[in-house]
């Protein structure tokens, strides 16, 4: 029985689990996302973050700290040039795992892992801050007299001015 194991041995010994989780968040750096199963995403997820957050600090002593996990110089650049930068204010859940189903041969379930400020297609179809307006229309009144209301509009806003200081 596994009870209170925290860690997830995902059927590998230690040293090839640590080689795997390192491989995996090399491949995450370098291409911003990566499809796995859902068992080694959940396993990745604590794992880099750590890394990430130790990023922010660009420090000499955190490189060497980075790259005694990841084993890739690349991956370590790619980490302190452009991810850190990007996720400086970010105060951590630097990674997003998206369920996509079911895998064909062994029905293992696959998800999609990816950074969370790199999604170029969530950043581009999220909604960008409207001008904030009420419920009611104007353009009823708007367009049935334009000249007479031009100048009612205007004298209330800048009476209730001088109340607000």
């Amino acid at each position: 029985m596994r009870h209170n194991k925290a860690v997830n041995h995902l059927g590998r010994k230690s040293g090839h689990r640590k080689a795997l989780l390192s491989n995996m968040a090399c491949s995450l750096i370098l291409n911003k996302r990566i499809t796995t199963t859902e068992a080694k995403a959940k396993a990745l997820k604590p794992f880099l973050e750590p890394l990430v957050t130790k990023s922010k600090d660009d420090s000499t002593h955190s490189r060497r700290v980075v790259f005694s996990y990841l084993k890739d110089k690349h991956a370590t650049a790619e980490l302190f040039r452009t991810i850190a930068p990007k996720v400086a204010d970010r105060p951590g859940g630097y990674l997003r795992i998206l369920h996509l189903g079911f895998r064909q041969g062994d029905a293992a379930e696959m998800v999609l892992v990816e950074f969370v400020d790199f999604n170029e297609a969530a950043i581009a179809s999220a909604p960008k801050e409207a001008k904030k307006t009420t419920r009611r229309s104007r353009a009823k009144k708007a367009e049935a007299a334009p000249a007479a209301e031009a100048p009612a509009a205007e004298a209330p806003a800048a009476e209730e001015a001088p109340k607000a200081e």
